[in-house]
Parts: C-alpha cells; sequence; structure tokens
C-alpha cells in the first residue's frame, strides 16, 4: 500500500471534565468544569497555541437517562453544562484563529433557527464556524420536546437530509457583495442580490430570507458523526467533516474507502470531506507508566455508572437484569444509535467481553480509539492510520481535563511535528483555511460564471 504524505488535522474534543466516565473524581481534574467559563478559555487558549483545528462541543438537550443513582455519579449526560453556542461565542471573543464546532440537532430544532446561529457565530469569530448535523439519538430528549417516544431512525435521517438542504439555502439568501450600505444614496442594500428560499417540502415550510448576511466562509463548516448506512449517505452528500468512532485500523480504512467512494454520487471529489476518527490517548514517558495513569482513572468508575453507560444498546433488553461478570446477552435492535450498538455489540463479542469488562473497555472513550503508550507509541500509530488512508486527521478526546490536553500538547504534537504531520503555524485565518476545505460559491454567483 502507498503511503500519502502531508499533514494532519487536529481537534480539541472538549467534554467538560474530560471523556472518562469519572475523569471528574480524578484529583487532577478540574470538578465544575461544565459551569465554569475560566476553565473552557484556557483549553481555548491551550489549543489556539498549538495550533489545533478545531474545538469540538458535544451537546444533547436532554441528560440521557433515568437512573438517579448513576447519573448522579457522572459528569457526562449533559447535567450542569453551559449550551456549546453561547459558550463558543464567548470563546470566540478571546482567541484569533482555533475554529468553533457546536453540535446542534436536526431532530428537536428547526432550520431557520440553525441557519441563524450558526452565521452569527461565523461573522462573530470571524470565518471560524462549524455545525456538528446530527439526529438526536437518546429517548430522554424526546421527552423535553413535547414526544412521548423518540422520532424513528429512518425518519430523523429523512428529516435530517431535508433539514441540511434548507439551512444550506438561507445560507444563501444574500450574495456576498449585497449589503452595499451606501449612505449618500441611503442604499442598504441590493435588492437583486437577494433570494428567497421559498422551500416546501415533506418536513418543512420555509420561505425566508435569513436575516443575517452571508457568512464570511460562505457557509459554515458542516460535520457529521453518525455511521450507520442512512449516516454516511448523509455525511457523503453534505458533510466536510466526519468525526467517527473505530476500535482498530481495518474498520478505519473500510470506512474511510466506504465513505469516500460515496462523494462521486454527489458530484464530490474525496477532498471536500475530511474523516477524523476519535482518539482518546493517555500518555506516558514509559508505557508501564501510562498503563499505571488508565487502571488509576480506571479505579474511580462505580459499577452503576459503568452499566449505564451500556444503557441503549440493548435495545429492549434490561442489561441490569443481568450478572456483570456474565457474557452480554442477546439484544434487540434499538430506535437510538445503531451504528454505535453494533460497535460495542461487534467488540463484545469478537473479544469475548462479559458486561463488566465491556463497559471499562468503554467508559473512557465510550467506543472511540483508546491508545495507551508513549509519545512514540501513539505517534507511531497516529502516522499509520493517516498515511494508509484510515483518517485525515483525530479529534483527541483527553481523558480528564485540563491536564490530558496539555499532556498531549506538550508530548504529542511536537513529535508530530518532528515528523512533518502537523502544522507549525495556520495557513490562515478561517475554519475552512486550516482544514483544506474550498468554500462554497453563492448559485447566483455560480450561474452568472458558466453564462
Amino acid at each position: 500500500m502507498s503511503k500519502r504524505i502531508g499533514q494532519l488535522k487536529l481537534g480539541a474534543f472538549l467534554y467538560p471534565t474530560g471523556h472518562h466516565i469519572a475523569a471528574w473524581r480524578h484529583p487532577q481534574a478540574q470538578a465544575d468544569a461544565g459551569s465554569n467559563f475560566a476553565h473552557y478559555a484556557e483549553l481555548a487558549r491551550i489549543a489556539e497555541a498549538a495550533k489545533f483545528d478545531l474545538i469540538f462541543m458535544a451537546d444533547g438537550v436532554g441528560t440521557r437517562g433515568t437512573d438517579t443513582e448513576a447519573l448522579s455519579r457522572t459528569a457526562i449526560r449533559y447535567v450542569a453544562q453551559f449550551e456549546p453556542l453561547t459558550l463558543l461565542s464567548a470563546l470566540s471573543a478571546l482567541t484569533e484563529r482555533v475554529g468553533f464546532v457546536a453540535t446542534a440537532s436536526t431532530t428537536y430544532n428547526e432550520p431557520y433557527h440553525i441557519a441563524r446561529k450558526f452565521a452569527s457565530l461565523d461573522h462573530i469569530s470571524g470565518g471560524r464556524a462549524g455545525w456538528n448535523l446530527v439526529t438526536s439519538a437518546s429517548e430522554d430528549e424526546a421527552h423535553n420536546f413535547n414526544r412521548d417516544h423518540h422520532v424513528a431512525h429512518a425518519e430523523r435521517y429523512e428529516r435530517a437530509e431535508e433539514f441540511a438542504d434548507v439551512v444550506r439555502g438561507l445560507w444563501d439568501t444574500w450574495e456576498d457583495d449585497a449589503f452595499l450600505r451606501d449612505k449618500p444614496s441611503g442604499i442598504y442594500y441590493d435588492p437583486s442580490k437577494q433570494h428567497l428560499l421559498n422551500h416546501r417540502g415533506k418536513h418543512f415550510k420555509v420561505k425566508g430570507p435569513l436575516n443575517v448576511s452571508r457568512s464570511p466562509q460562505g457557509h459554515p463548516v458542516i460535520v457529521q458523526a453518525g455511521s450507520s448506512e442512512p449516516g454516511k449517505d448523509l455525511a457523503a452528500r453534505t458533510a466536510e467533516v466526519i468525526f467517527t468512532a473505530h476500535q482498530n485500523i481495518e474498520d478505519a480504512r473500510a470506512f474511510y474507502r466506504d465513505v469516500k467512494g460515496r462523494l462521486a454520487r454527489f458530484g464530490r471529489s474525496p477532498e471536500d470531506l475530511k474523516i477524523m476518527p476519535g482518539i482518546f490517548p493517555v500518555i506516558g514517558k514509559t508505557l508501564s507508566e501510562a498503563q499505571e495513569k488508565f487502571e488509576q482513572i480506571q479505579e474511580l468508575i462505580h459499577p452503576s455508572v459503568g452499566l449505564s453507560l451500556l444503557n441503549g444498546i440493548g435495545g429492549d433488553v434490561d442489561l441490569s437484569k443481568y450478572p456483570l461478570d456474565g457474557p452480554l446477552p442477546d439484544v434487540t435492535e434499538t430506535n437510538g444509535s445503531k451504528s454505535r450498538q453494533k460497535l460495542m455489540v461487534d467488540l463484545a463479542r469478537r473479544e469475548n467481553l462479559t458486561i463488566r469488562q465491556l463497559y471499562l473497555r468503554v467508559a473512557g472513550a465510550r467506543g472511540h480509539w483508546q491508545i495507551v503508550g508513549t509519545p512514540t507509541q501513539i505517534v507511531d500509530q497516529m502516522e499509520d492510520w493517516f498515511t494508509t488512508g484510515a483518517a485525515d486527521g483525530f479529534n483527541i478526546m483527553p481523558p480528564h481535563l485540563p491536564v490530558g490536553l496539555t499532556d498531549f500538547v506538550e508530548h504529542i504534537v511536537p513529535e508530530l511535528r518532528r515528523r512533518g504531520l502537523f502544522r507549525t503555524e495556520y495557513e490562515g485565518r478561517t475554519l475552512r483555511s486550516h482544514l483544506g476545505l474550498r468554500e462554497p460559491h453563492h448559485p447566483a454567483q455560480s450561474a452568472v460564471a458558466a453564462e
């Protein structure tokens, strides 16, 4: 296999206290991180100083679970956390280059709201915004939006396809030079450069216009995270970045080939989409030191919290009724995240894991790539994934914060640079320039150019 050359992309995936389910209990963790703005401000400065492409914020509009005991023992269930767009708008004022990606669901939002909010963030940040387009996967979110049950998986993705089209159409309400703001003539904007959407579809009726001028990037960057078949089709048609989860390089390569291979059907090239798997790195000067760090945080997991991590992967099967040290039972198909269910069930079956062993395996990275080792060992594997067609970059998931991020910046980033795999300076000022993504031309201007 020929190896490609170039530089990989890096995202800093910031859960408040870190990605490990017991991160908040770690002695070095900022326990009140979810509602501590100074904590996020420092992390943003660290990521920008290291020249990360972006900061990524996951989000959910529910607490994901009704087990009060388990919820009370974990900080990773969207409890006591800032709303991400509000947070990223504030962080953008403290930074100049690093990009900002926030999650917003197509299931429990309206396209006009999303188009307006992300266009605003793009202006506030000077062209550094990205939207992580998701379909909500949690039944608990439905209960906060006038529903007794979650929307069916197929319907969620059908709605998401149309939702994305409406948002992109609204972002093209105005041509780039529509706003004259000419004081002598009294003309504020050129009416011929305003384009009403007039969308009427199965799920949405949206006339427009959007009341925000065109984004500094043309459009904010669209990110997607689904890995189911509908998710991969949605990503191939709409996404410019995919955050995905893989346990090994073979699965990552297969996913990479699959999704990149779908792009041509939508008139797109492989370079129009960056695939960035999540990586949960535990770093030590020696392998034994790294393993000791990992065991230290693993010991902080309460069993009820561990079991709560597996909620949903059983479908209608209640895993709490089975012995923790017994095998994973046969499960039914979930209406939540089908790709995540498949990943975890396949892992349990492939390695013959008990329920306890399975939750211990996913307590840190929750299905993403978990690696424990020295800087050289970690970078060796990152390089292999990048150069052999498994990834265009990585979304870094620190075990606990802030130390997990500073460890990566101090020990991994220099080794990546020594090998020529990561930038020493930003190439431009927008998120698109960092990622090497082209800026979308306004349809009206493209039509004129084609004549």
